[in-house]
Protein backbone atom coordinates (compact mmCIF):
# COMPACT_ATOMS: atom_id res chain seq x y z
CA UNK A 1 0.00 0.00 0.00
CA UNK A 2 2.88 2.33 1.06
CA UNK A 3 4.04 1.86 -2.55
CA UNK A 4 1.41 2.53 -4.63
CA UNK A 5 0.60 5.74 -2.53
CA UNK A 6 4.56 7.07 -3.38
CA UNK A 7 3.70 6.16 -6.87
CA UNK A 8 1.27 7.71 -6.91
CA UNK A 9 2.50 11.05 -5.20
CA UNK A 10 5.20 11.11 -7.97
CA UNK A 11 2.61 10.73 -10.98
CA UNK A 12 0.71 13.86 -9.27
CA UNK A 13 4.37 15.42 -9.13
CA UNK A 14 4.78 14.54 -12.90
CA UNK A 15 1.52 16.11 -14.06
CA UNK A 16 2.11 18.69 -12.11
CA UNK A 17 5.95 19.59 -13.51
CA UNK A 18 3.88 19.21 -17.09
CA UNK A 19 1.08 21.55 -16.59
CA UNK A 20 3.61 24.09 -14.86
CA UNK A 21 6.54 24.45 -17.27
CA UNK A 22 6.11 24.58 -21.31
CA UNK A 23 9.17 22.48 -23.64
CA UNK A 24 12.12 24.36 -24.97
CA UNK A 25 10.96 26.21 -27.96
CA UNK A 26 11.65 24.35 -31.45
CA UNK A 27 13.95 25.40 -33.89
CA UNK A 28 11.42 25.53 -37.25
CA UNK A 29 13.27 22.57 -38.27
CA UNK A 30 12.71 18.91 -36.73
CA UNK A 31 12.62 15.61 -37.05
CA UNK A 32 9.32 13.41 -37.73
CA UNK A 33 8.33 10.97 -35.22
CA UNK A 34 9.54 8.06 -37.85
CA UNK A 35 12.81 10.05 -38.39
CA UNK A 36 13.62 9.85 -34.69
CA UNK A 37 12.95 6.82 -34.67
CA UNK A 38 14.87 5.52 -37.54
CA UNK A 39 17.89 7.47 -35.68
CA UNK A 40 17.47 5.82 -32.94
CA UNK A 41 18.04 2.32 -34.31
CA UNK A 42 22.01 3.73 -34.65
CA UNK A 43 23.18 0.74 -36.86
CA UNK A 44 21.60 -0.72 -39.86
CA UNK A 45 23.26 -3.24 -42.55
CA UNK A 46 23.30 -3.45 -46.49
CA UNK A 47 23.19 -6.98 -48.43
CA UNK A 48 25.04 -6.54 -51.36
CA UNK A 49 23.96 -9.46 -53.61
CA UNK A 50 23.02 -10.07 -57.43
CA UNK A 51 24.93 -11.37 -59.72
CA UNK A 52 27.95 -9.79 -59.01
CA UNK A 53 28.74 -12.13 -56.72
CA UNK A 54 29.47 -14.27 -59.07
CA UNK A 55 31.28 -12.99 -61.95
CA UNK A 56 33.11 -11.33 -59.30
CA UNK A 57 32.77 -7.58 -60.25
CA UNK A 58 31.24 -4.57 -58.83
CA UNK A 59 29.37 -3.27 -61.37
CA UNK A 60 27.96 -5.66 -63.57
CA UNK A 61 27.77 -4.80 -67.47
CA UNK A 62 23.88 -6.32 -67.87
CA UNK A 63 24.67 -8.67 -70.13
CA UNK A 64 25.24 -11.17 -67.78
CA UNK A 65 23.37 -14.39 -68.58
CA UNK A 66 20.61 -15.33 -65.51
CA UNK A 67 22.03 -19.37 -65.37
CA UNK A 68 24.74 -17.93 -63.41
CA UNK A 69 22.83 -16.92 -60.61
CA UNK A 70 23.16 -20.51 -58.38
CA UNK A 71 23.92 -19.84 -54.43
CA UNK A 72 24.21 -23.02 -53.34
CA UNK A 73 23.50 -22.61 -49.59
CA UNK A 74 21.42 -19.72 -49.41
CA UNK A 75 20.49 -19.01 -46.17
CA UNK A 76 18.63 -15.85 -45.32
CA UNK A 77 17.96 -16.49 -41.94
CA UNK A 78 21.91 -16.29 -41.18
CA UNK A 79 22.10 -13.03 -42.75
CA UNK A 80 19.18 -11.59 -40.29
CA UNK A 81 20.47 -13.45 -37.34
CA UNK A 82 24.50 -12.29 -37.84
CA UNK A 83 22.93 -8.98 -38.61
CA UNK A 84 20.68 -9.02 -34.92
CA UNK A 85 23.28 -10.64 -33.23
CA UNK A 86 25.92 -7.46 -33.86
CA UNK A 87 22.88 -5.22 -33.13
CA UNK A 88 21.46 -3.98 -36.18
CA UNK A 89 18.13 -2.88 -36.19
CA UNK A 90 17.38 -2.72 -40.07
CA UNK A 91 18.49 -4.54 -43.23
CA UNK A 92 18.67 -3.38 -46.73
CA UNK A 93 18.67 -5.64 -49.49
CA UNK A 94 19.83 -4.89 -53.30
CA UNK A 95 16.93 -5.83 -55.05
CA UNK A 96 18.12 -4.60 -57.95
CA UNK A 97 21.34 -3.14 -58.54
CA UNK A 98 23.24 -1.10 -62.15
CA UNK A 99 22.84 -4.58 -63.70
CA UNK A 100 19.58 -4.75 -63.50
CA UNK A 101 19.27 -8.40 -62.55
CA UNK A 102 16.36 -8.75 -60.30
CA UNK A 103 16.14 -10.68 -56.38
CA UNK A 104 12.13 -10.83 -57.11
CA UNK A 105 10.22 -12.62 -60.76
CA UNK A 106 9.78 -8.91 -61.96
CA UNK A 107 6.48 -8.83 -64.23
CA UNK A 108 8.28 -6.31 -66.20
CA UNK A 109 12.13 -8.17 -67.47
CA UNK A 110 13.22 -11.58 -67.93
CA UNK A 111 16.75 -10.81 -66.15
CA UNK A 112 15.76 -11.77 -63.11
CA UNK A 113 16.07 -14.50 -60.97
CA UNK A 114 12.99 -16.38 -62.45
CA UNK A 115 15.26 -17.58 -65.40
CA UNK A 116 18.06 -18.30 -62.79
CA UNK A 117 19.00 -21.82 -61.46
CA UNK A 118 18.25 -21.15 -58.03
CA UNK A 119 14.68 -23.02 -56.69
CA UNK A 120 14.26 -23.87 -60.76
CA UNK A 121 13.23 -20.22 -61.34
CA UNK A 122 10.94 -20.11 -58.43
CA UNK A 123 12.83 -18.35 -55.82
CA UNK A 124 11.85 -14.95 -54.75
CA UNK A 125 15.01 -14.13 -52.20
CA UNK A 126 12.95 -10.35 -51.66
CA UNK A 127 9.90 -12.20 -50.34
CA UNK A 128 12.48 -14.72 -48.47
CA UNK A 129 14.39 -11.73 -47.22
CA UNK A 130 11.42 -9.52 -45.62
CA UNK A 131 9.67 -12.51 -44.18
CA UNK A 132 12.92 -13.26 -42.23
CA UNK A 133 13.62 -10.00 -41.25
CA UNK A 134 9.87 -9.79 -39.96
CA UNK A 135 10.35 -12.87 -38.37
CA UNK A 136 13.25 -11.92 -36.01
CA UNK A 137 12.55 -8.32 -35.56
CA UNK A 138 14.52 -6.36 -37.90
CA UNK A 139 13.12 -3.46 -40.28
CA UNK A 140 13.21 -4.48 -43.99
CA UNK A 141 14.91 -1.86 -46.44
CA UNK A 142 15.36 -2.47 -50.54
CA UNK A 143 17.66 -0.39 -52.67
CA UNK A 144 16.32 -0.30 -56.37
CA UNK A 145 18.86 1.55 -58.69
CA UNK A 146 17.84 3.98 -61.19
CA UNK A 147 20.45 3.53 -63.72
CA UNK A 148 19.89 -0.01 -65.29
CA UNK A 149 22.62 -1.58 -67.90
CA UNK A 150 20.57 -4.07 -69.17
CA UNK A 151 17.02 -2.70 -70.08
CA UNK A 152 17.04 -1.40 -73.80
CA UNK A 153 14.93 1.75 -72.67
CA UNK A 154 17.02 3.55 -70.59
CA UNK A 155 17.93 6.89 -71.24
CA UNK A 156 14.28 6.89 -72.30
CA UNK A 157 10.78 8.07 -70.93
CA UNK A 158 9.75 4.36 -71.15
CA UNK A 159 12.47 3.59 -68.68
CA UNK A 160 11.11 5.48 -66.07
CA UNK A 161 7.71 4.02 -66.58
CA UNK A 162 9.47 0.61 -65.69
CA UNK A 163 11.34 1.51 -62.85
CA UNK A 164 8.27 3.08 -61.14
CA UNK A 165 6.30 -0.33 -62.08
CA UNK A 166 8.99 -2.13 -59.90
CA UNK A 167 9.06 0.63 -57.02
CA UNK A 168 5.29 -0.46 -57.42
CA UNK A 169 5.73 -4.33 -56.92
CA UNK A 170 8.20 -4.02 -54.76
CA UNK A 171 6.03 -1.57 -52.88
CA UNK A 172 2.65 -3.18 -53.08
CA UNK A 173 3.83 -7.15 -52.60
CA UNK A 174 6.12 -7.16 -49.90
CA UNK A 175 4.49 -5.66 -47.17
CA UNK A 176 5.70 -2.53 -45.02
CA UNK A 177 9.27 -1.56 -46.33
CA UNK A 178 11.09 0.89 -43.72
CA UNK A 179 13.46 2.34 -46.10
CA UNK A 180 14.03 2.69 -49.63
CA UNK A 181 17.78 3.30 -51.28
CA UNK A 182 18.31 5.30 -54.25
CA UNK A 183 21.90 5.42 -55.90
CA UNK A 184 23.50 8.18 -56.96
CA UNK A 185 25.30 6.36 -59.51
CA UNK A 186 23.35 7.15 -62.89
CA UNK A 187 24.09 6.62 -66.75
CA UNK A 188 27.57 5.58 -68.74
CA UNK A 189 28.68 2.55 -70.68
CA UNK A 190 26.01 -0.42 -70.41
CA UNK A 191 24.62 -3.49 -72.44
CA UNK A 192 21.49 -1.95 -72.89
CA UNK A 193 19.92 -5.02 -74.21
CA UNK A 194 22.87 -5.62 -76.84
CA UNK A 195 23.05 -1.84 -77.66
CA UNK A 196 26.40 -1.83 -76.01
CA UNK A 197 26.87 1.87 -75.74
CA UNK A 198 27.42 4.44 -73.47
CA UNK A 199 24.22 6.71 -72.25
CA UNK A 200 24.18 9.58 -70.62
CA UNK A 201 21.86 11.26 -68.83
CA UNK A 202 20.64 14.52 -67.20
CA UNK A 203 20.24 13.69 -63.28
CA UNK A 204 18.56 16.87 -62.49
CA UNK A 205 15.87 16.22 -64.90
CA UNK A 206 15.62 12.42 -66.08
CA UNK A 207 14.66 10.34 -63.73
CA UNK A 208 11.81 13.27 -62.47
CA UNK A 209 12.40 12.67 -59.34
CA UNK A 210 9.42 14.71 -57.32
CA UNK A 211 6.74 12.34 -58.72
CA UNK A 212 8.79 9.41 -58.22
CA UNK A 213 9.60 10.53 -54.51
CA UNK A 214 5.48 10.99 -54.42
CA UNK A 215 4.83 7.76 -55.70
CA UNK A 216 6.51 5.79 -52.92
CA UNK A 217 4.99 8.10 -50.02
CA UNK A 218 1.42 7.50 -51.80
CA UNK A 219 2.35 3.74 -51.63
CA UNK A 220 4.24 3.57 -48.20
CA UNK A 221 3.63 6.96 -46.32
CA UNK A 222 5.92 6.05 -43.28
CA UNK A 223 8.76 4.74 -45.59
CA UNK A 224 11.85 6.42 -45.57
CA UNK A 225 13.69 7.60 -48.87
CA UNK A 226 17.15 7.95 -48.63
CA UNK A 227 19.07 9.52 -51.20
CA UNK A 228 21.66 12.27 -51.69
CA UNK A 229 18.93 15.05 -51.28
CA UNK A 230 16.98 12.49 -48.88
CA UNK A 231 13.96 13.62 -48.69
CA UNK A 232 14.73 11.39 -45.44
CA UNK A 233 17.75 10.12 -45.04
CA UNK A 234 20.79 11.38 -46.79
CA UNK A 235 24.32 10.38 -47.87
CA UNK A 236 27.49 11.65 -45.96
CA UNK A 237 29.89 12.22 -48.95
CA UNK A 238 31.79 9.20 -48.36
CA UNK A 239 31.90 5.36 -48.78
CA UNK A 240 34.36 5.18 -45.16
CA UNK A 241 31.50 5.30 -42.66
CA UNK A 242 32.38 8.75 -41.63
CA UNK A 243 30.40 12.07 -41.09
CA UNK A 244 31.98 15.11 -40.79
CA UNK A 245 33.37 16.36 -37.35
CA UNK A 246 30.68 18.92 -37.63
CA UNK A 247 27.37 17.67 -38.72
CA UNK A 248 23.87 19.07 -38.89
CA UNK A 249 21.26 17.18 -39.61
CA UNK A 250 19.57 19.70 -41.63
CA UNK A 251 20.44 20.83 -45.32
CA UNK A 252 18.76 23.25 -47.78
CA UNK A 253 16.81 22.27 -50.70
CA UNK A 254 19.02 24.50 -53.03
CA UNK A 255 21.58 22.85 -54.66
CA UNK A 256 21.31 19.73 -53.58
CA UNK A 257 20.66 17.22 -56.47
CA UNK A 258 20.31 13.12 -56.48
CA UNK A 259 23.43 11.84 -58.23
CA UNK A 260 25.32 15.44 -58.14
CA UNK A 261 25.37 16.68 -54.70
CA UNK A 262 28.24 18.35 -53.32
CA UNK A 263 29.71 15.48 -51.40
CA UNK A 264 31.50 18.40 -48.49
CA UNK A 265 28.17 19.95 -47.98
CA UNK A 266 26.76 16.55 -47.37
CA UNK A 267 29.34 15.66 -45.18
CA UNK A 268 28.57 19.00 -42.83
CA UNK A 269 24.93 19.94 -43.18
CA UNK A 270 24.12 23.26 -42.47
CA UNK A 271 22.42 25.07 -39.50
CA UNK A 272 20.26 27.12 -41.76
CA UNK A 273 19.05 24.43 -43.48
CA UNK A 274 15.18 23.92 -43.72
CA UNK A 275 14.83 19.99 -44.53
CA UNK A 276 15.51 18.00 -41.43
CA UNK A 277 17.73 14.64 -43.39
CA UNK A 278 19.53 12.03 -41.29
CA UNK A 279 23.10 11.51 -42.18
CA UNK A 280 23.57 8.20 -43.02
CA UNK A 281 26.96 6.66 -43.06
CA UNK A 282 27.46 4.03 -45.47
CA UNK A 283 30.78 1.78 -45.60
CA UNK A 284 31.50 -2.36 -46.05
CA UNK A 285 33.34 -4.53 -44.37
CA UNK A 286 35.14 -5.71 -46.70
CA UNK A 287 37.19 -3.21 -49.04
CA UNK A 288 34.33 -4.14 -52.05
CA UNK A 289 30.58 -3.97 -51.76
CA UNK A 290 29.95 -7.46 -53.46
CA UNK A 291 31.83 -10.56 -52.10
CA UNK A 292 35.36 -11.52 -53.35
CA UNK A 293 37.51 -14.36 -52.46
CA UNK A 294 40.43 -12.63 -52.82
CA UNK A 295 39.15 -9.92 -49.83
CA UNK A 296 38.93 -12.27 -47.51
CA UNK A 297 41.83 -11.36 -45.62
CA UNK A 298 40.88 -7.90 -45.80
CA UNK A 299 38.17 -8.14 -43.88
CA UNK A 300 37.55 -4.64 -41.57
CA UNK A 301 38.46 -6.07 -37.43
CA UNK A 302 36.67 -5.42 -34.72
CA UNK A 303 38.48 -2.01 -33.26
CA UNK A 304 38.37 -0.69 -36.96
CA UNK A 305 34.35 -1.01 -37.14
CA UNK A 306 34.36 0.60 -33.77
CA UNK A 307 36.12 3.38 -34.37
CA UNK A 308 33.94 4.05 -37.64
CA UNK A 309 31.03 3.90 -35.09
CA UNK A 310 32.66 6.81 -33.00
CA UNK A 311 32.77 8.82 -36.66
CA UNK A 312 29.25 8.00 -37.50
CA UNK A 313 26.53 7.05 -34.90
CA UNK A 314 29.15 9.27 -32.33
CA UNK A 315 28.92 12.48 -34.67
CA UNK A 316 24.87 12.50 -35.08
CA UNK A 317 24.35 9.95 -38.29
CA UNK A 318 23.61 6.60 -38.22
CA UNK A 319 25.62 3.51 -39.23
CA UNK A 320 24.84 1.55 -42.04
CA UNK A 321 27.71 -1.61 -42.64
CA UNK A 322 27.67 -3.43 -45.96
CA UNK A 323 27.76 -7.24 -45.55
CA UNK A 324 27.89 -9.18 -48.66
CA UNK A 325 27.03 -12.90 -48.72
CA UNK A 326 29.51 -15.31 -50.98
CA UNK A 327 29.02 -17.61 -53.65
CA UNK A 328 26.91 -20.05 -51.00
CA UNK A 329 24.30 -17.38 -50.76
CA UNK A 330 25.67 -16.81 -46.70
CA UNK A 331 27.73 -14.20 -45.29
CA UNK A 332 31.48 -15.51 -44.78
CA UNK A 333 32.51 -17.25 -41.49
CA UNK A 334 35.92 -14.41 -41.19
CA UNK A 335 33.05 -11.05 -41.36
CA UNK A 336 31.05 -12.76 -38.65
CA UNK A 337 34.06 -13.07 -36.30
CA UNK A 338 34.33 -9.67 -36.68
CA UNK A 339 30.86 -8.45 -35.93
CA UNK A 340 31.08 -10.70 -32.91
CA UNK A 341 33.74 -9.13 -31.55
CA UNK A 342 33.03 -5.01 -32.35
CA UNK A 343 29.52 -6.24 -30.65
CA UNK A 344 31.38 -7.44 -27.59
CA UNK A 345 33.89 -4.39 -27.97
CA UNK A 346 30.96 -2.41 -28.18
CA UNK A 347 29.19 -3.40 -25.36
CA UNK A 348 31.81 -3.25 -22.92
CA UNK A 349 32.79 0.05 -23.80
CA UNK A 350 29.76 1.29 -22.61
CA UNK A 351 28.89 -1.29 -19.92
CA UNK A 352 29.22 1.01 -16.80
CA UNK A 353 27.94 4.27 -16.72
CA UNK A 354 30.57 6.36 -14.35
CA UNK A 355 27.95 8.64 -13.69
CA UNK A 356 25.36 6.16 -11.48
CA UNK A 357 27.44 7.19 -8.84
CA UNK A 358 28.51 10.87 -9.51
CA UNK A 359 26.88 14.23 -8.49
CA UNK A 360 25.84 16.67 -11.01
CA UNK A 361 24.69 20.44 -11.04
CA UNK A 362 23.74 22.95 -13.45
CA UNK A 363 24.79 26.75 -13.92
CA UNK A 364 20.59 27.19 -14.23
CA UNK A 365 17.71 25.33 -14.62
CA UNK A 366 14.55 26.65 -16.97
CA UNK A 367 11.97 28.06 -15.07
CA UNK A 368 13.31 26.29 -12.11
CA UNK A 369 11.09 23.60 -12.71
CA UNK A 370 12.28 19.98 -11.65
CA UNK A 371 10.98 18.55 -15.06
CA UNK A 372 14.06 20.38 -16.80
CA UNK A 373 16.99 19.53 -13.92
CA UNK A 374 20.12 18.00 -14.84
CA UNK A 375 19.11 14.78 -12.82
CA UNK A 376 17.51 14.04 -15.59
CA UNK A 377 20.24 13.61 -17.73
CA UNK A 378 21.45 10.72 -15.44
CA UNK A 379 18.22 8.39 -15.63
CA UNK A 380 18.67 6.49 -18.85
CA UNK A 381 15.19 8.23 -20.28
CA UNK A 382 15.79 10.06 -23.63
CA UNK A 383 12.52 11.51 -23.19
CA UNK A 384 13.30 13.57 -20.39
CA UNK A 385 16.45 16.25 -20.80
CA UNK A 386 17.66 18.88 -18.86
CA UNK A 387 17.14 22.88 -20.11
CA UNK A 388 19.19 26.23 -18.72
CA UNK A 389 17.31 29.82 -18.51
CA UNK A 390 16.53 31.64 -21.25
CA UNK A 391 18.80 33.97 -20.27
CA UNK A 392 22.10 32.13 -19.42
CA UNK A 393 23.88 32.86 -22.46
CA UNK A 394 26.44 30.13 -21.42
CA UNK A 395 25.23 27.06 -19.83
CA UNK A 396 27.24 25.01 -17.42
CA UNK A 397 27.21 21.36 -16.10
CA UNK A 398 29.36 20.35 -13.53
CA UNK A 399 29.69 16.82 -12.71
CA UNK A 400 31.77 15.46 -9.90
CA UNK A 401 32.68 11.98 -8.72
CA UNK A 402 33.27 10.25 -5.16
CA UNK A 403 36.61 9.72 -6.44
CA UNK A 404 39.30 10.44 -9.59
CA UNK A 405 38.11 8.12 -12.04
CA UNK A 406 39.84 6.59 -15.35
CA UNK A 407 37.57 8.29 -18.24
CA UNK A 408 37.73 7.08 -21.35
CA UNK A 409 34.78 8.20 -23.37
CA UNK A 410 32.10 10.64 -23.24
CA UNK A 411 28.65 10.46 -24.13
CA UNK A 412 26.56 13.60 -24.92
CA UNK A 413 22.84 13.43 -26.77
CA UNK A 414 20.66 16.35 -27.50
CA UNK A 415 17.29 16.14 -26.89
CA UNK A 416 16.51 16.95 -31.08
CA UNK A 417 12.77 16.40 -30.97
CA UNK A 418 13.28 20.14 -30.44
CA UNK A 419 15.94 20.29 -33.15
CA UNK A 420 19.49 20.19 -33.59
CA UNK A 421 20.82 23.43 -31.42
CA UNK A 422 24.50 23.15 -30.22
CA UNK A 423 27.09 24.45 -32.26
CA UNK A 424 29.73 24.76 -29.79
CA UNK A 425 30.96 23.43 -26.55
CA UNK A 426 33.73 22.70 -24.16
CA UNK A 427 34.67 20.18 -21.90
CA UNK A 428 37.60 20.62 -18.81
CA UNK A 429 38.52 18.74 -15.55
CA UNK A 430 39.45 20.32 -12.30
CA UNK A 431 43.10 20.00 -11.90
CA UNK A 432 45.19 19.03 -8.39
CA UNK A 433 45.19 22.86 -8.15
CA UNK A 434 41.90 23.58 -8.46
CA UNK A 435 41.86 25.27 -12.02
CA UNK A 436 39.72 24.16 -14.50
CA UNK A 437 41.97 22.82 -17.70
CA UNK A 438 40.40 22.23 -20.94
CA UNK A 439 40.49 18.40 -22.14
CA UNK A 440 38.00 18.75 -25.21
CA UNK A 441 35.60 20.81 -27.23
CA UNK A 442 33.68 20.31 -30.22
CA UNK A 443 30.79 22.24 -32.61
CA UNK A 444 27.92 19.90 -33.39
CA UNK A 445 26.21 17.82 -30.87
CA UNK A 446 22.86 16.17 -32.07
CA UNK A 447 21.72 13.01 -31.32
CA UNK A 448 24.71 11.44 -30.00
CA UNK A 449 28.22 12.83 -29.70
CA UNK A 450 30.98 10.54 -28.52
CA UNK A 451 34.33 11.73 -27.53
CA UNK A 452 37.65 9.42 -26.70
CA UNK A 453 39.57 11.22 -23.73
CA UNK A 454 41.62 8.75 -22.11
CA UNK A 455 42.60 10.81 -19.16
CA UNK A 456 41.39 10.43 -15.26
CA UNK A 457 39.20 13.40 -13.24
CA UNK A 458 37.15 13.39 -10.03
CA UNK A 459 35.57 16.54 -11.46
CA UNK A 460 34.39 17.86 -15.24
CA UNK A 461 32.50 20.40 -16.57
CA UNK A 462 30.66 20.59 -19.54
CA UNK A 463 30.11 24.76 -21.34
CA UNK A 464 27.66 25.42 -23.88
CA UNK A 465 29.16 27.79 -25.77
CA UNK A 466 27.27 28.73 -28.59
CA UNK A 467 23.65 27.50 -29.70
CA UNK A 468 20.61 28.47 -31.61
CA UNK A 469 17.93 29.04 -28.95
CA UNK A 470 17.44 27.29 -25.41
CA UNK A 471 19.86 23.99 -26.02
CA UNK A 472 18.00 20.68 -24.29
CA UNK A 473 20.32 17.87 -23.42
CA UNK A 474 18.89 14.42 -22.76
CA UNK A 475 21.87 12.08 -21.89
CA UNK A 476 25.23 12.46 -20.75
CA UNK A 477 27.18 9.48 -20.01
CA UNK A 478 31.03 8.58 -18.81
CA UNK A 479 32.83 5.20 -19.21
Amino acid sequence: MKNQFLILVALLALISCKQEATDIPSRDVVPSDVQLAYQQMELVGFIHFTVNTFTDKEWGFGDEDPAIFNPTELNVEQWVLTAKDAGLKELILTAKHHDGFCLWPSKYTEHSIKNSPYKNGKGDIVREFVDACREYGLKAGLYLSPWDRNHADYGTPKYIEYYRKQLSELLTEYGEINEIWFDGANGGEGYYDGANENRKIDKKTYYDWDNTIALVKSLQPNILIFSDAGPDIRWVGNERGHAGETFWSTISDSGVVIGGADTKYLNTGSPDGNKWVIGQCDVSIRPGWFYHESQDSLVKSPEEIMDIYDKSVGRNGVLLLNLPPDKRGLIHEKDIISLRRFKYILAKTFKDDLTDSAEIQASSIRQNQECFSPQKLLDDDPETYWSPKENDDHPELIIEFEKPVYIRVIKIQEAIRFGQKISKFRILLEDEEGEWKEIAKGTTIGYKRLLRLYTAASKLKLIIEDSYGIPGICEIGIY
